[in-house]
């Protein structure tokens, strides 16, 4: 099968711990794209994930064709329902919300959204994703209408995480949930990693350099930030992120 954003990623990773800059299409304002995104790649960052559990953005596709337009970087959708396929995005992270039992979101979303994917030619890259409690609430949990995963349950995680290898999954995400307070405990992420022998992905509650970089080395094959790169716009942050993530990566003047 024809991946080429998978084995991007994949070739990405040799070189030190993989870096994905989500992106909330509804804190996107076509008129002011934010100038970052050109640079993304000179600071080390992978791809980006774009994708939303709220999707509140009455110009969706206008704020995904701005991305597209300035992001010169792989373009993942991150799903949050079918309604958000769009033919912007070069793949979709096909995620099956295996910490849940939400049929809509194991397999139903998907179903819907399977005959855009084919029209649009996206790549499809399956994904078993589970949701970690680290004790703040979710609004992937909220919208799914399903329960996290408590971190203190790690054979449970371990389970769930080896389920989806079996199930034929390329990649497995933890998700602490959007601007949770903490992020997966190292000694959650370090056991998941010897559970499975394909992609690890963590994201949720990374803020600062030091929980990169502490992520990185529990595990991740690809560490996720999102809110706290909404939330201070500068250059010298992604830069930070960025180096503590992939420590062998040349630095990058801000």
């Amino acid at each position: 099968m024809n991946r080429p954003v998978y084995h991007r990623l994949i070739e990405a990773r040799r070189s030190g711990t993989g870096f994905l800059w989500l992106i909330d299409p509804d804190k996107i304002d076509p008129a002011r794209p934010d100038p970052r995104w050109q640079r993304a790649a000179e600071f080390g960052v992978t791809a980006f994930l774009v994708g939303t559990s709220q999707n509140v953005n009455p110009r969706y596709h206008d704020a995904m064709l701005c991305l597209r337009e300035f992001a010169h970087l792989p373009l993942i959708l991150f799903p949050g329902a079918a309604s958000q396929v769009s033919p912007h995005v070069d793949a979709v992270f096909f995620l099956s919300l295996l910490s849940g039992r939400n049929p809509d979101y194991l397999v139903g979303e998907q179903v819907k959204g399977t005959p855009l994917i084919r029209d649009y030619k996206i790549e499809s890259i399956p994904t078993g994703y589970l949701l970690i409690d680290t004790g703040s609430s979710s609004s992937v949990a909220r919208e799914s209408g399903t329960d996290p995963i408590p971190q203190d349950e790690i054979e449970t995680i371990c389970d769930h995480a080896l389920c989806a290898e079996y199930m034929g999954k390329a990649l497995v995400y933890l998700e602490a949930g959007s601007g949770a307070g903490r992020a997966i405990a190292p000694r959650v992420i370090e056991r998941v990693k010897k559970s499975i022998s394909i992609p690890l992905v963590i994201g949720g509650g990374i803020k600062a350099p030091e929980q990169a970089s502490m992520v990185a080395s529990a595990g991740a094959d690809f560490v996720v930030v999102g809110t706290a790169l909404e939330l201070d716009s500068s250059v010298e942050l992604l830069a930070a992120l960025t180096s503590a993530v992939r420590p062998t990566g040349r630095p990058v003047s801000a």
